[in-house]
This record gives structure tokens, sequence and C-alpha cells, in this order.
């Protein structure tokens, strides 16, 4: 908005300073004709690129706008895809307001914003602007200080002995419930939504593990948890805002902005009961929990974290626990078993099952003998990535690997869904699901494979999600037969800061003959 009034400054002044009755049309018109001209190709207030290629359609002063408004919910990724296609790895679009935001989906690029030259780039105005209800000033919305802040507090509860720990203290009391559901599911012959089961289980052991609580998802999984809800319709108002840059306005005019409101404040309350709870009761386990951990820490005041900060820090890190493992979960469970991919994976993911488990639960050291079951589920991520799109905030003039140049305030982009299905990237079967590919070859690099980001902000939890997505396998596997109610449907993903299905994943179960 500021380049936009910057741009605009000078010529108006001289309109109001030479404007009569006589001449005030014409210096309007001129004045109009003008920034037409100037910004014929791209957005008011926008540098124009000559030096790289765009998508056709900028109109004049509003750039891309009418092009982006155009790509419905449904078609951005493949929008995505199109262009990648067509104009190369590299290209831009322009939006006012916004400016220029430059895609780069090649992994020396990835590698150079995320490692390389990280300091150089930032989240920016736009995200934590416009995701505050959601994020406030959590990790998720935070640079510099407060984010290493935040990172190295949450770092205590990624380690070895906590990860065995949560194997068999929490991920498999959650997984029994799950399977008992199955169970039941399997004798009277009902279709399961898959996504929202996961979805239940993720959160209710993430509670566990990071507050002390679960939220109770499981344990009557037909009954709605008010905090779930709100917390899914909350995360979806957020994430409507990234496309849309009269969000505000759209929001007053339809009411979305008193339902975000009243998410918020439960979702808050929620929050600020199990700080103020903790206050009252303390806390006596051996293990400090996430929670427990910020509580106890002093700013560099040496006073407290407020509360209301406190609540910013949970929702940050239960989007994080929640959403991306069980959507990950999801995904790999349809490539499994849909039409058309090939029927020996699933067989070979049961046989590698029953091997490693041999009937007992999982435990920390079983995960380690799921190699075929992690190619599995990274070969998920590669093609459905549950953060299928980024972006920073260039905050300092650069150039990246190709010698294209990146202004101060110009936005940087890339998509994990559009790299992972790149035959560039990874050959002429990258649209092939094919877990092969990751058994006894060389790890890629996080440029490359970038599904849990890379360099200083690499996902914390990475082993934390992989540990209990092979538990959750493991436990399901080697007690039902799995099938698709609609194999030959590709589910449909739900615009969001994560990759969701909107209308979940049904399934069938059969309890094993064996």
């Amino acid at each position: 908005m500021t380049a936009v009034v910057a741009a605009l400054t000078p010529l108006y002044r001289y309109v109001l300073l030479h404007a009569t009755r006589r001449n005030s049309l014409k210096l309007l018109s001129a004045f109009v004709a003008f920034y037409v001209f100037k910004y014929r190709s791209h957005a008011v207030g926008t540098r124009r690129r000559r030096d790289i290629k765009h998508p056709k359609g900028a109109v004049p002063l509003l750039g891309h706008m009418p092009l982006m408004a155009s790509v419905g919910g449904q078609e951005l990724y493949q929008f995505l895809e199109k262009q990648y296609n067509e104009l190369g790895p590299i290209w831009s679009v322009s939006l006012p307001m916004l400016g220029n935001m430059i895609q780069i989906d090649t992994p020396e690029h990835v590698e150079h914003i995320l490692k390389t030259n990280f300091w150089s780039y930032g989240k920016g105005p736009l995200l934590p602007w416009m995701m505050r209800d959601l994020f406030g000033r959590g990790i998720f919305s935070s640079d510099g200080d407060e984010w290493k802040f935040q990172r190295k507090l949450a770092s205590h509860i990624f380690n070895v002995k906590a990860f065995r720990e949560y194997t068999s203290d929490v991920f498999v009391t959650e997984g029994q419930k799950v399977v008992d559901y199955l169970g039941k599911a399997a004798d009277e012959g009902t279709i399961v939504d898959f996504h929202a089961l996961m979805l239940h289980f993720t959160l209710d052991s993430f509670g566990t593990i990071s507050f002390g609580k679960s939220f109770g998802c499981l344990d009557n999984i037909e009954h709605e948890v008010p905090f779930a809800v709100s917390f899914d319709d909350l995360t979806e108002i957020c994430s409507e805002r990234l496309k849309d840059p009269a969000w505000q306005i759209r929001e007053l005019l339809t009411g979305v902005d008193k339902q975000a409101k009243y998410h918020k404040n439960l979702i808050r309350r929620h929050g600020l009961d199990l700080i103020k709870k903790r206050r009252t009761e303390g806390y006596s386990a051996s293990k400090k929990d996430l929670l427990q951990l910020f509580m106890e820490v002093r700013d560099d005041d040496g006073q407290p974290l407020s509360d209301e900060f406190l609540v910013d820090i949970i929702m940050n890190f239960t989007i994080a626990g929640r959403d991306t493992t069980a959507q990950a979960l999801s995904w790999m469970f349809y490539l499994v078993y849909r039409d058309g991919t090939d029927k020996e994976i699933a067989e070979k993911l049961t046989k590698e099952v029953d091997n490693v488990l041999q009937g007992g639960n999982p435990t920390y050291e079983s995960h380690k003998q799921q190699k075929y079951a992690e190619a599995c589920f990274h070969e998920a991520l590669r093609i459905y990535p549950s953060v299928p799109r980024n972006l920073k905030y260039c905050l300092k003039d650069d150039v990246l690997p190709d010698g294209t140049k990146v202004y101060a305030g110009e936005w940087v982009t890339w998509s994990s869904y559009v790299m992972g299905r790149s035959e560039r990237i990874w050959g002429p079967d990258a649209k092939e699901y094919r877990p092969s590919r990751w058994i006894n070859t060389e790890k890629p690099s996080q440029g490359k494979f970038n599904s849990f980001h890379a360099g200083p902000r690499v996902c914390l939890g990475q082993q934390f999600a992989t540990i209990e997505a092979l538990s959750m396998i493991g436990m399901i596997l080697q007690k039902f037969e799995v099938s698709l109610v609609e194999p030959s449907k590709e589910p449909q993903y739900g615009i969001s800061v994560t990759f969701p299905m909107v209308n979940g994943l049904m399934i069938r179960v059969k309890r094993r003959s064996n």
C-alpha cells in the first residue's frame, strides 16, 4: 500500500496545484492516462520486471489480480503447475498492495532462500497480518529473536528419549482408540472418514504430549469437539485471506468477520483455561511438556510470558502437530489404495508391518525397521506435501543462483506441490507413486524434497511426525484390510496453509483373517 501511495503522490500533487474549473477534467484525464500507460502491464506501485517471464492476462493498474482471482480454489496448484510447464521454474505476477511475487520452483533457489541467504528473507507483513487471528505472535508468524527463542525452547521436547516415551505412552494409547473404532466399523460394515479420524488422532496425541491433556476427540468420535471445530473453521477463514487482497471488506460485508471473532475467542478461552489450570494445580510430572517449558521461561526483563503470548504459542504448535501429519497419512492411504497404484505396494507394506511388529505394538526401535512404510510416507509427501506453497519477503536486495535479481519488498514463493511433480527434478516418472525411489538411494537435498522445509527453519517435528505416522500405519495394517469407497476419484483439496481433503477420505475396513 505504501508503494502505491508513493507512486501516486507526485502527480496527484501536481493535479491539485494546477487544477481549475476549466482544466480539471483534462488534468484528471491526463492523470489517469499517464498511470494507465505507466502500469499498463503490471500493478500500480510495483516495479516492472522485464527480466522475468509472467503469465498472460495482466491488465493496467491491477496487474495479475483479475487473473489470480479467476483461478478457482480447487485449481490453484494446477494453475501453478501449468505456468511452470509453460514459463519455466522462474516467473512472476504483480498484485496491487502486495507487490511482485516471484515463483522460484528449483531446488537451488529454495536452498538459497532457506539456507544460503536465510537472513535476507523473512515473513514480511503479509502472512502475520492475514493470519493474526490464528497465529498471533507464534513461531509461524515471527522472525528474528522471537522466532529463535520459541524454536530453541520447543526443541527440548523433540529428542530421542522423548520419542521413546511418546511412542509407547501416547501414540500406542491413542492409536488403540483408532483401532477399536475401526474394529467396530468393520463389524458393522460402516464407512469411515479416514481423514477426520486421523485429525482426531493427531490432535489428541499432540495435546497430551504438549499440554498434558488430550482434547478428547477419540473418546467419542461421533461427537464434535468445539475446540476442534472452531480451530478448523478459523484456519479456513484465515486461509481464504491469502488469495483475496480485499478480504477485510469481504468479511465485513458477509459477516465472516463475526465468525472469525467467535472462533478466535472460543479457541483462546480454551488455551487460557489450560494455562489457568496449570498455574492453579501446578505441574508434577517428571518430564516437562511444551506448555510447562514456556510457562517457566522469563523474558529479558525477568518477567514470565504473558498468558496471551502463551496461547499464541499453543495455537502455532497445535496446527503444526495436528494438521500436517494427519493430512500426510490421509494422502498416503489414498495413494496406496487408489486405482492405478501397483497392488504390490500395499502387499509389501502389510508384509513389512507383520514382519516388524509380529502382532505387537509399535516401539521407538520398531519404527527404525519400517523402511518401506517410511518410503511410502515420504513418497506421499512428495506428491501431496502438507504445506503445498510457501512464500518469503525479501528484506534486502539479493541475486538468486541463476542471476535473477530480487529487490527488497518483493516476494519469493515456491510450490512443493509443483516441484514434487516436476520431471525436471524427479525424472520422467515424477507423477507416479513409487516408494521404491526412497529405498537404498541417496537422500535428496532439502531443496529438492522440501516438504519439511529447509535450513534453520527446517521442521522441528520431522522425526516426531514420522514416528507418529509409522506407529499408526503399523497398528492399522496389522489388524485390517483397507479399501477406498471411491478408489478412482482423487479427493478434493482445500486452499489452506496446509493441504486438507475438503470432503474427507471414505474407506471401508475388514478384519484380517490371520
